[in-house]
């Protein structure tokens, strides 16, 4: 297996396991805690929007390569095994009729928000 091949898979498993979140949020057996760790990392990891652009360098990737799979890893390690392996058989057949991830477009405008909030913080900091 190449390298190149061996990121694509990777990065297959980490797109089903979004998925997998996502289905889990709605699952009514998953403890609230949980609930809203897979309702933020869903939010993030489906919006068309990414925290850190992809343009700028090295950090554009950064979120895409640790911080959204350990986000996925952690709230994945919180869920109960039966959520979990219900989640990602829901997932797999989503993902298998669809043939993409869904779109959170929610997560995009918390996105924005975020990306507001910071802007018009260095505004206010460097106006003062």
């Amino acid at each position: 297996m190449t390298i190149l091949q061996t990121i694509k898979t990777w990065a297959q498993k980490v797109e089903r396991d979004a998925v997998t979140l996502w289905f889990a949020y709605r699952h009514p057996a998953t403890p609230w805690p949980v609930k809203a760790l897979c309702a933020f990392v869903v939010a993030y990891a489906l919006s068309p929007i990414d925290l850190i652009p992809d343009f700028i360098p090295v950090f554009g990737y950064l979120d895409d390569a640790i911080l959204l799979p350990g986000l996925i890893w952690l709230a994945i390690r919180l869920l109960p095994f039966g959520v979990l392996a219900e989640s990602r058989q829901r997932a797999y057949e989503w993902m298998e009729s669809e043939g993409k991830k869904p779109r959170s477009y929610i997560g995009a405008v918390a996105v924005v928000a975020i990306w507001l909030a910071m802007s018009y913080a260095a505004y206010w900091y460097w106006i003062r």
